[in-house]
């Protein structure tokens, strides 16, 4: 009974083979290669294939020198290995030459090496179509090396991989050329996006659109097999006497264009169909002019900025299509009498696309619940104990969303989740130190633990200073204590859960600022300036997060009637926002996700600064003059409020109604 020795087991077309491999009846053993940091894994996975016991694990690696298996493992190997099976490879036409070659041309010469030191009796050599590069017309199973041009770090490493194995003379081999391999056809299960993936976010995009027929260029063909038919056809090939020498392809026998696929997956997907294929020559002109285009200063830059929009690396577009048309009849003759034959991919497209929506979608994290753009969410809100962020609280969990409650004091917080449990809500309580990097990082740590995942930030925690700068020449605590809530408080969060939403490219952070950001605001320089740092910081982070999914909100929240103003007695005469109304314009920005949000008086304060600041200097210093520092600040001109405004000077009323919303 013969032994095997399999490389890359581990892999999508690795797993499926040596599961079917151990279901045969006269395999007498199995061994896998497996680097030190996947056996565990493997391990555990071999537990559920068939006759675990037939399988033994060598410790290896394809960058190691001499794949890092010792002498006496080798020995054991000797006279055992009567097929060797090399799958471990880097499939990724996106990756650099010195990764490509590492993987796929070192790696297979360490192979070879192996194979012939332990006296295998065959090796089986995983190669792929890709060894055709640009070849036009017919491509055979006996053609190798026909002058071909290889466009891709992938397309050379797999050529000269392929190269060593048929070259030496040391171990008889066998080759197999697979298509692209896409996931299983009965359970859609693949690995990662690759090949006609890559294409999946722009359907998924287009089915929102009205299923209209579209008219599309003739793109050319390509050829798509299914990783179960790969696996199938390797086992059958591989077990088969007297094939040595020979070379096979793994393809589908007819040519698939470009377009078919297209529309296969997005029958799936729901999205609009290609009815209408121009003539193939307007399609070489448009294609040609597209070529062309990208010699024009700006238009690859906006080409490539798109498709990363999409997922797309811009290579996919040169790869896609094949020139070759691979011939098979050799491969299938040999198949025959084993049944093992390609499934035509419209009936299994929509397989693959159900299984790339729950577990492959880089964008899934996107989708809610059935009750909204906030249902299900997991929203930090800070500074939830009271105000804005109570009311946010209460808000955003009536729309099915789950806040999760963050403030220094459990027992004010607890009392925030029992009303909205109440109410038929969830919350989760978080008692923090926002001014505290590791009370940070524990708290993030623990929400990721308890709900696997954040999918919203709302930073309205802060503290509001008003006092002149006269009477802050010795109080330079007072910028240092505005700053660590304010601004690092807020920074420390954002970076703490930056990761997590970059990851499930995913995720929304709302920043409560201030009207006063907008405008001059005296007495709050040390207030204004630690929000217009956040706002700055957000809007830089914004640009680098882009491609991430992960957005920012900034709202320049007017003046709000909560605890935070009551030490300013002046604010009692001032209209100001209730918390329910502003907590409406924070679910406003968790919902529609805009990258600003403020009030017309704020906007009016924010254009007259950009056109008349000299004008905004004198209205703004009238404001100082008018409106003492307060006696909580140490000043000692606070206006006396009585019933009403009557106090108040004409000049301060004018003022109040014509800046509404704003701090003075």
């Amino acid at each position: 009974m013969p032994g095997y020795l399999v490389t890359g087991a581990t892999g999508l077309i690795g797993r499926q083979f040596t599961e079917l491999l151990l279901a045969k009846e006269d395999t007498e053993q199995v061994h896998l290669l497996v680097r030190a940091s996947s056996r565990e894994r493997l391990a555990e996975l071999v537990q559920r294939w068939p006759h675990p016991e037939k399988v033994a694990l060598v410790t290896g690696d394809l960058s190691a020198e001499r794949l890092g298996v010792d002498e006496q493992t080798r020995e054991e190997l000797r006279g055992k290995v009567d097929h060797l099976i090399h799958l471990a490879a880097l499939y990724d036409i996106t990756a650099d030459d010195e990764t490509s070659i590492q993987a796929n041309v070192d790696g297979t010469r360490k192979v070879v090496e192996l194979a012939a030191d332990v006296h295998a009796g065959c090796l089986h050599h995983v190669s792929s179509v890709a060894v055709a590069g640009d070849h036009e017309g017919v491509f055979t199973e006996d053609m190798f090396d026909a002058g071909q041009r290889l466009p891709t770090a992938y397309h050379r490493t797999k050529f000269e991989a392929e190269r060593l194995v048929r070259e030496q003379h040391d171990v008889a081999w066998r080759v197999y050329r697979p298509a692209i391999v896409v996931g299983h056809s009965e359970t859609g299960e693949m690995d990662k996006v690759d090949g006609p993936y890559y294409l999946f976010t722009a359907i998924d995009k287009l089915n929102r659109i009205p299923n209209v027929p579209l008219a599309g260029p003739d793109l050319g063909d390509t050829n798509i097999v299914p990783v179960d038919y790969v696996a199938k056809a390797l086992v059958a090939l591989v077990r088969k006497p007297n094939l040595d020498g020979s070379t096979f392809h793994l393809v589908s026998p007819k040519p698939q264009s470009v377009v078919s696929v297209y529309n296969a997956f997005a029958k799936a997907a729901g999205a609009p169909t290609i009815n209408l294929q121009l003539d193939k020559r307007v399609s070489k002109g448009i294609l040609q002019l597209a070529k062309l285009s990208e010699h024009v200063p700006g238009v690859s830059l906006v080409r490539d900025a798109f498709l990363a929009r999409l997922g797309i690396p811009p290579v996919l577009l040169e790869t896609f299509s094949f020139p070759s048309v691979f011939a098979s009849s050799a491969t299938r003759k040999e198949l025959a009498s084993s049944g093992v034959e390609v499934p035509r991919l419209e009936k299994y497209a929509d397989v693959l696309w159900r299984y790339w929506r729950e577990h492959l979608d880089p964008f899934r994290a996107r989708t809610h619940g059935t009750r909204g753009e906030l249902d299900g969410r997991r929203v930090i809100i800070t500074g939830a104990s009271s105000g804005i962020g109570r009311a946010t609280a209460l808000k955003v969990a009536a729309e099915g969303a789950v806040p999760l409650l963050v403030a220094r004091r459990r027992h004010e917080l607890e009392e925030v989740r029992d009303e909205i449990v109440a109410a038929g809500g969830s919350a989760s309580v978080y008692p923090a130190d926002l001014t505290d990097e590791e009370s940070i990082n524990k708290l993030v740590k623990q929400i990721i633990e308890e709900h696997g995942r954040i999918d919203m930030l709302v930073n309205n925690a802060g503290r509001s200073i008003r006092r002149s700068i006269k009477l802050s020449y010795d109080r330079f605590h007072d910028y240092e204590r505005a700053m660590a809530i304010n601004y690092f408080g807020a920074v420390r969060l954002i970076l703490a859960v930056l990761p997590h939403m970059s990851e499930r490219k995913f995720g929304h952070i709302v920043n409560v600022s201030s009207i006063g950001v907008q405008g001059i605001a005296p007495r709050f320089s040390a207030y204004v300036a630690s929000k217009a740092a956040l706002d700055y910081f957000s809007k830089i982070a914004a640009t680098e997060t882009h491609g991430d999914g992960v957005t920012f909100t900034t709202i320049h929240m007017p003046l709000v009637r909560t605890p935070m103003i009551r030490p300013t007695k002046i604010y009692d005469a001032f209209p100001t926002k209730s918390p329910d109304q502003a907590a409406n314009m924070v679910v406003r920005a968790l919902k529609d996700r805009p990258k600003h949000i403020g009030t017309p008086e704020g906007y009016l304060i924010q254009a007259a600064y950009t056109f008349l600041p000299g004008l905004v200097d004198t209205v703004a210093y009238e404001g100082y003059r008018i409106f003492p520092d307060s006696a909580a600040a140490g000043g000692s001109g606070e206006i006396k409020l009585g019933k009403g405004e009557r106090h108040l000077s004409k000049a301060a009323t004018r003022l109040i109604k014509f800046t509404r919303g704003f701090h003075w």
